[in-house]
């Protein structure tokens, strides 16, 4: 085999075989096929597609690349969840606790933020003393006395994927949707989980901008779930608006918590409730009412024990950025729209995003919503709020926030968009 000839088959529109897949994957993982060979092969993918059995093949190169988690010795089944990303987008958080409380266990492998889109493992950071990197051994142990885990993915999980999503996220190829369905369900597959709910995020603030390539990636991520033994769903949710009422690491988490009192952002609890139902379905609980588990505080009850499992004190209060800067709406009436993309940058300016994976974040940065599309407002309201330590911030936040919002004359019809759009099985 030569990196070349593999390249070449794929710039030709032709199928990559069994053997090309497998050599090429593991060749670059150990340094034999070069950045730039690489880089070269994703772009062809890119723009000729793979088919099915190429991808399912890709991805299984990928898990073989590095170690499986084994889940066999848990009591309970197993059930997780992957949200392709979104502004702010804080459902694992009360998710996790709330499928627990109703009898999975959910290992919950996260990552953390990139641009604009917040990260799990960023938010959960901002509570003091918790802690995102934990040993297989730690994790298991927190998944077996508590029901849920949230940590980072270890270095021997997938490392072909780690390697490959750096590289194509500086040669312009993050977009290819072969190669985003097989990261994503190779780290996920080589979890171990017995059952999988994918959230795939469309609109402005979603990675895919329309419902046609939101439900190609989500077909795809069923398909390989379901080839390689995982029962696999996915639904597709609105991601036009920002989720909930905050964008931000402390912030979300600040309404997360809210969520798991019984209160919160309604569509934070719809969408919450819908993928536990999902995830419960999956692994086979049918008696369970996630409804309820939010109701009478014992996802709450999950949620503090897995904190604390994970070094983290529930009680503390969480970070609070010294500098604000209140936004007011320009006029009176009705707000149509709230553009998620612009929102997510603002947030990412402000300090609660990175550029690099290297960069630090402020835990209290971010962007707090008082209106959502479709309340009415009045002239000089607070729209939104603006927090950061780094004041200089504010402007060049504020820039992106230009033309994120309408307001129409008051007494116009509103039709709010539905959280969920479509359900893939």
């Amino acid at each position: 085999m030569d990196a070349i000839s593999v390249i070449r088959t794929k710039r030709d529109r032709g199928e990559l075989s069994p053997e090309q897949i497998d050599w090429v994957i593991d060749a670059y993982t150990r340094g034999e096929v070069a950045d730039e060979q690489m880089s070269s092969l994703a772009m062809a993918i890119l723009l000729n597609g793979m088919n099915r059995t190429e991808i399912a093949r890709w991805t299984a190169a990928m898990i073989a690349s590095g170690e499986r988690m084994d889940f066999s010795s848990l009591s309970r089944p197993t059930a997780d969840k992957h949200s392709t990303g979104g502004v702010g987008d804080k459902i694992t958080l009360p998710l996790a606790p709330l499928v627990a409380a109703c009898g999975a266990a959910v290992p919950q492998l996260s990552g953390r933020g990139l641009g604009h889109t917040g990260g799990t493992l960023d938010k959960l950071e901002s509570i003091p003393g918790w802690r995102a990197l934990l040993s297989n051994e730690e994790m298991l142990n927190v998944l077996d006395t508590t029901g849920a885990v949230i940590c980072a993915a270890g270095d021997g999980l997938a490392p072909a994927d780690k390697k490959l999503y750096a590289l194509r996220d500086v040669t312009g190829t993050v977009e290819a949707i072969p190669l985003i369905a097989s990261s994503i369900m190779s780290k996920k597959i080589a979890e171990g989980t017995g059952s999988l709910v994918l959230d795939v995020k469309v609109g402005s603030g979603a990675f895919m901008k329309n419902i046609d390539d939101a439900r190609e990636l989500a077909s795809t991520m069923v398909g390989l779930g379901t080839d390689h033994g995982v029962k696999t769903v996915a639904l597709l949710t609105d991601m036009a608006t920002p989720l909930g009422l905050t964008a931000g690491n402390a912030l979300e988490v600040r309404e997360s918590v809210e969520v798991l009192a019984g209160g919160g952002p309604a569509d934070v609890v719809e969408l919450t409730i819908a993928l536990a139902r999902e995830m419960l379905d999956a692994a086979g609980i049918k008696d369970a009412d996630p409804a309820k588990a939010l109701a009478d505080g014992s996802a709450m009850d999950v949620w503090r024990r897995m904190i604390s499992a994970q070094g983290g004190d529930p009680d503390a209060t969480l970070p609070v950025a010294r500098e604000q800067h209140v936004v007011t709406a320009p006029s009176s009436g009705v707000l149509t729209r709230l553009d998620a993309y612009g929102v997510g940058v603002a947030a990412w300016r402000l300090g609660a995003g990175r550029a690099r994976k290297e960069d630090p974040v402020q835990a209290g940065a971010g962007v707090e919503l008082h209106a959502k599309p479709g309340d009415t407002v009045t002239a000089g309201q607070p729209l939104l709020t603006l927090h950061t330590d780094t004041p200089e911030k504010f402007d060049y936040a504020l820039k992106s926030l230009d033309g994120t919002y309408d307001i129409a004359a008051a007494g116009t019809a509103y039709e709010p968009t539905p959280v969920v759009l479509e359900r893939i099985a």
